[in-house]
């Protein structure tokens, strides 16, 4: 940033932003030190390696301090102070990384310089232990001719491998490992090379733990759904088998491919276990949230003789563990099924609840909590969204049959080498060692009957939480992997449970191109890879990974960023929240729950969201929003015992997450982790700047996840509600959804902006809000236009009836969430306020941005940018809270308005102005008896008399005051194009505020919006009087000659006046000038002929509605006449050509014409008889004067009649006779003849 462009107060800050603090892993008594040796230079980014650390300031320069091993002076290997990398001066330096003994660092102009250990060519360098000045790394792109060289945006450093992420979204790694994603085996890999894998994919940000890879890759756009494939890519082996026998079908989908074997383009989104393995979760249980018939259905599984019976509640199924080859061959002998009367009476039961009932219950969405997962100890994994269709339909199946189903585990050679293979050693969480023999065959069992109980919960999810749309697409799209389940259906069932009832609602917004160019995209996926011995890749299992593999159980998951240690990984959500998983020695995921082989939610703090986080070597660090909006830091993982503890041999770990003392320092905005030490950057709160941007920050990411909570708690619940009234309300209702959720997703969107804004540099004018205002104006105002429709259509009277149990139900969390504390508020009220909760947001815009504006001078541009911002978003509030007192109006009018006629004007988009029901408006002239009601509406005026009313569209109505001279005394004039009639007012202050009102509605009409205030100004400045000339479209319904006809153009005073177009009904249209409602200028007609299938065509000048002056006139016929009309009719000079040469009768006239006929002096030429008749016409005949020429080369001159030449006349043949005398009515001659 310029220094002279920056405010002098903002420069007085900004010398107390980037401050270092160093903190000491596990030590919590102790307060933070300063950097030692570090001067006052502002640091933008910090990163930290296992001994040492570099440092970034804000005018691009690198610091790095610590154990530097690999520098070549001895001297300089343990530095007192930061030191400068001076082969990095001059180049400005983005953003820094750093390995466990390397480091990295992007130039501004994406090149990638790397210095340190290099043993495993982490560096990039050939042959070298180690490289110890910043040196360019060459990255090209090899596909490319010439070779281009790739520009790196952000750079992650493991132990021993590197991972760049280039401009174009793509990942190259080097160095060393299956964590690399390549296909290779050829290691190190110092040339940079592309992660082929994820080639085509959008990555938004990769991160590196010791010895494994993350990376968040953006989703690809919802397509429909692809068929499931029969046989699997990799082995070709089938998918799903199904096996007849007798009336039974045996459905079986225990296919899994071998390890190493990793996805394919058509498995990119299967789950994650289909690749490689069987994960804990998949083999554990099976969801029921695609089936919730079956939630009260219990079924029976079995394996190896072992019974779990898991009821509602419960997932559907359980596994045992299955310890060794000995305990296997034993387990055949014992009789494979209990006593089957037992569990029969037992489903009996358990299912005496009819089909009926039980989809009732499907119907009624799950009990609303804030999170599934806070509200039930189990269920701490966010496990796959959906399992496979095949499960879904056993599922189902089982809740209609009930006592006939019975889904059993089927111990098959197959199925037991791949359950013992991946299960006969148990995570180390549990502590019990497969092959040890200290612990007897019961001790095994019974410690890995707990783990395996509570795995077996991880499927149950409360579908209310995920889109309907999803989880189709899921449930259609995942591979089957269910291992070994087999399960005795009848067929018809079968067909029958197949057929899906949910309604679809699209509760995801689509694709906003604008808002996702400009925000960071929600709609994201985690990918991992490498090594997997702790769990860290998050697929369920401890195997590794040798390319990326999708983590599916955090699709959905709105993960915006990741961290990775040693060996856990971390990532933060849209909606304040921190999945882990990996190694949980230290208690450093934040949560104790088993297996940690799966994203979890860690458990911070109940009441304040996550916004910042960071992973050390055996801890993790999360930055917490908290009531004064100054960030609180979380410590998880690794303890120092204190000296008074006994001493012990491994070091403790936290419980739960321990809360820092840090208010002194400042506002943290940023923190980074190594492994003994770990270091935040603080801001100095002057002038309230800092505080005023963590507000906005804060507010954002709060009032994001009540949005959320609102989304997935109250609005799809509803939807999903039957009987909802008419088609027009559930369209309205689904319109108020889809707004919501486009809003919602926007200000998802913008709380992760502002998280990655306070790590930055923090200057006022990257704002979003600011530079991209009319974002948030123009959704905020769609939403409010939407949910006003709905009001106005009586919409939450409707959803009353269908709604009122859900609502009774939930009637805590909607006081709740609407911050309505009165206990006597209707439900219907509060559900009004709850969706008119997001118009109160723009206040808040308001108030922070005025708050910041004021830590500027008032001559800054600063300044006047957050003013000008503030005024805006002020303005737009008040604008809309008008707007929803003017529905609520339009409502009350309704409630009392006649029935019949309600239906017939009652629009959504329909609002109420003013009406006349206080008789202060009466027609002039009107019977004495007669009702007479004016109602004005912002599109129309309406006159109602008793039963029948009449609308006048307020674009074609022109209103005037009548002065006292015309004897009308508070009277309104009101010219619409087939009306005009004059109106009394009670008082000259009514006459003043119906002409107003009128004046305003007729202007809003025109300019087709409403009166929005304009982006960038206080208030909007409106014209009082609408223009007498305007542009407007109407049809009339009065006029015998424009019956039902529709014009569209310009007007004057009630008349079309000037260019426009009118249709008629039967396919008539004149395009062309207007002048007082008629034709007049110059025009264009067409008049459809039926008959011929073809139209008659005018185009020329128009005088008062008829053709008049010079034109042509195509007929449907074929002839074309050129010349003058007068009265619609052809008088005057003209030409008329019939046919053309090829057609039957071509001939042509050129002459005078008197009221369509021809009349005078013409030219007639009959070219198929050959012949030309020159001399007078009337009445369309040969009369007068004139000569006929043949082709035959006759020549005749006289006197015609009727066509017909009689009397007088001469005779020229080709011969030059002449013949002269008489012609009789045969052309017979009577005379002499010459030569």
């Amino acid at each position: 940033m310029d220094s002279k462009k920056r405010s002098s107060t903002e420069a007085e800050g900004s010398k107390e932003r980037g401050l270092v603090h160093v903190w000491q892993a596990g030590s919590f008594p102790i307060t933070p030190e300063r950097l030692p040796g570090w001067g006052g230079k502002t640091v933008l980014q910090a990163a930290l390696g296992v001994k040492h650390g570099v440092l970034l300031t804000e005018d691009g320069e690198v610091y790095s301090f610590g154990t530097l091993s690999w520098r070549s002076e001895p001297a300089e290997i343990c530095p007192s102070s930061p030191v400068l990398e001076n082969a990095l001066v001059g180049q400005y330096v983005v953003t820094v990384a750093t390995g466990s003994f390397h480091n990295g660092a992007v130039t501004e102009s994406g090149v990638v310089y790397m210095w340190g250990e290099n043993s495993a060519g982490q560096c990039a360098v050939a042959n070298q232990q180690y490289v110890p000045e910043p040196s360019p790394v060459s990255i090209s792109d090899s596909e490319t001719s010439p070779l281009l060289s790739v520009r790196i945006l952000q750079l992650a450093c493991g132990e021993e491998h590197t991972l760049a992420l280039s401009i174009s979204r793509e990942i190259w790694a080097w160095g060393t490992g299956c964590q690399l994603g390549l296909i290779t085996t050829t290691f190190p890999v110092t040339k940079p090379q592309k992660i082929e894998h994820l080639a085509g994919r959008v990555v938004l940000q990769v991160a590196c733990g010791a010895f494994h890879s993350l990376a968040l890759v953006q989703c690809l756009p919802s397509q429909d759904l692809k068929p499931v494939p029969e046989r699997c890519n990799q082995c070709s082996q089938l998918l799903i088998t199904m096996t007849d026998k007798e009336d039974h079908v045996i459905i079986s989908d225990s296919h899994c491919c071998p390890l190493g074997v990793t996805l394919s383009e058509s498995q990119a989104e299967s789950h994650a276990s289909a690749a490689i393995s069987p994960s804990p979760e998949t083999l554990g249980s099976q969801g029921v949230e695609n089936a919730p018939a079956a939630k009260d259905a219990p079924v029976t599984t079995e394996l190896n003789g072992e019974s779990v019976q898991t009821t509602s509640g419960d997932a559907i199924s359980s596994q045992q563990n299955i310890m060794g080859t000995t305990e296997i061959s034993s387990a055949r002998n014992i009789p494979s099924y209990p006593d089957t009367q037992a569990v029969n009476e037992h489903l009996q039961k358990l299912s005496d609840h009819s089909i009926k009932e039980d989809s009732e219950n499907s119907e009624k969405p799950a009990a609303p909590q804030p999170l599934v997962e806070e509200a039930i100890p189990h269920l701490h994994s966010p496990s796959t969204t959906s399992t496979s269709a095949l499960n879904s339909l056993v599922v189902s199946c089982a809740s209609a049959v009930g006592v006939r189903v019975a889904a059993t585990y089927e111990a098959g050679a197959l199925s037991l080498k791949k359950v013992m293979n991946f299960y006969s050693t148990p995570p180390c969480e549990t502590g019990a060692q497969a092959g040890s023999s200290a612990i007897g065959p019961e001790g095994l069992k019974d410690s890995r009957e707990e783990q395996v109980k509570q795995e077996s919960m991880q499927g149950k999810k409360s579908s209310s939480l995920v889109d309907i749309r999803e989880e189709e697409s899921e449930g259609g799209s995942r591979r089957l992997s269910l291992p070994g389940l087999l399960s005795q259906v009848s067929p018809r069932l079968l067909r029958k449970a197949a057929r899906v009832k949910t309604r679809t609602v699209v509760l995801t917004p689509t694709y906003s191109g604008e808002a996702d160019a400009l925000l960071p995209s929600l709609r994201t996926e985690v990918w991992t890879w490498g090594k997997g011995k702790e769990g860290q890749l998050g697929h369920g299992d401890v195997l590794p990974r040798l390319q990326p593999l999708c983590v599916k159980c955090l699709d959905g998951k709105e993960v915006i960023h990741l961290e990775a240690g040693s060996y856990h990984s971390l990532a933060l959500t849209a909606k304040s929240q921190v999945y882990s998983w990996g190694s949980n020695t230290f208690g450093q995921l934040g949560h104790s729950d088993f297996p940690t082989t799966v994203p979890r939610l860690a458990k911070i703090s109940s009441e304040n969201g996550v916004w910042s986080i960071a992973a050390g070597q055996d801890y993790s660090l999360f930055l917490v929003d908290t009531e004064d909006f100054q960030p609180g830091l979380y410590y998880s993982g690794r303890q120092e015992p204190t000296e008074g503890d006994n001493l012990q041999e491994n070091h403790s770990g936290t419980k739960t997450p321990v809360l820092l003392s840090c208010s002194k320092l400042g506002y943290i905005s940023r923190v980074t982790a190594g492994k003994d030490s770990y270091l935040t950057l603080v801001d100095k709160n002057i002038m309230g700047y800092i505080a005023s941007l963590h507000e906005l920050a804060t507010t954002e990411r709060r009032f994001y996840s009540k949005l959320s909570d609102i989304k997935s708690q109250i609005l799809r619940p509803l939807l999903s509600l039957e009987n909802l009234g008419t088609a027009t309300t559930v369209q309205l209702l689904q319109e108020v959804a889809s707004r919501f959720s486009k809003l919602c997703y926007l200000i998802g969107q913008h709380g992760a902006s502002l998280s990655s804004f306070l790590h930055g540099i923090k200057e006022s004018r990257s704002l979003v809000i600011l530079k991209h205002a009319s974002l948030f104006l123009d959704s905020y105002t769609e939403y409010c236009t939407s949910i006003t429709n709905f009001l106005v259509m009586g919409g939450f009277q409707l959803l009353a009836k269908p709604a009122i149990d859900f609502l009774n139900k939930n009637q805590e969390l909607l006081q709740d969430l609407s911050e309505v504390n009165d206990e006597n508020t209707q439900l219907m009220e509060i559900l009004n306020t709850l969706f008119f909760l997001p118009i109160r947001r723009l206040h808040n815009y308001a108030k922070v941005l005025l708050k910041l504006a004021t830590c500027f001078e008032v001559t800054s541009p600063e300044y006047q940018k957050l003013q000008d911002s503030s005024s805006c978003y002020e303005s737009l509030a008040l604008h809309l809270g008008r707007k929803r007192k003017e529905a609520e109006y339009t409502l009350g009018f309704w409630k009392t308005f006649p029935g019949k006629m309600t239906d017939s004007l009652r629009k959504p988009e329909r609002r109420l102005l003013c009406e006349s029901s206080n008789r202060a408006l009466s027609l002039q002239h009107a019977g004495r008896f007669s009702v007479n009601w004016f109602i004005l509406f912002n599109d129309a005026l309406v006159h109602a008399q008793f039963s029948t009313h009449h609308v006048f569209p307020l674009a074609t109505l022109w209103a005037e005051p009548l002065s006292e001279e015309a004897g009308g005394v508070n009277g309104l004039k009101i010219t619409t194009p087939e009306e005009q009639f004059t109106l009394i007012s009670s008082t000259p202050q009514e006459k003043t505020k119906w002409l107003r009102a009128i004046s305003q509605a007729v202007d809003q009409a025109l300019r087709g919006t409403s009166d929005l205030p304009p982006y960038g100004s206080g208030s909007s400045v409106q014209r009082q009087e609408p223009p007498i000339s305007r542009s407007a479209k109407y049809t009339f319904y009065k006029d015998p000659r424009l019956k039902d006809a529709t014009y569209d153009g310009r007007w004057l005073s009630g008349k079309p006046h000037g260019r426009g177009v009118l249709k008629w009904p039967d396919g008539k249209m004149y395009s062309g000038m207007f002048r007082n409602g008629l034709e007049d200028g110059y025009g264009e007609y067409r008049i459809p002929n039926k008959a011929m299938n073809k139209e008659d065509h005018y185009v020329g000048l128009w005088k008062e509605g008829k053709m008049c002056g010079q034109g042509v006139y195509s007929y449907a016929s074929g002839e074309v006449f050129e010349g003058c009309f007068q009265d619609n009719m052809r008088h005057g000079h003209g030409l008329l050509r019939s046919g053309k040469l090829t057609s039957s009768s071509p001939s042509m006239f050129i002459g005078q014409w008197v009221m369509d006929k021809k009349a005078g002096y013409g030219v007639f030429d009959d070219i198929t008889r050959g012949e030309k008749y020159m001399g007078l016409w009337q009445d369309d005949a040969c009369q007068g004067n004139g000569v006929v020429v043949t082709q035959f080369g006759l020549y005749y001159e006289g006197n015609f009649h009727l066509n017909k030449m009689m009397g007088n006349g001469v005779l020229l043949s080709e011969d030059d006779t002449i013949y002269e005398g008489e012609f009789s009515d045969d052309w017979t001659l009577s005379g002499k003849v010459g030569n």
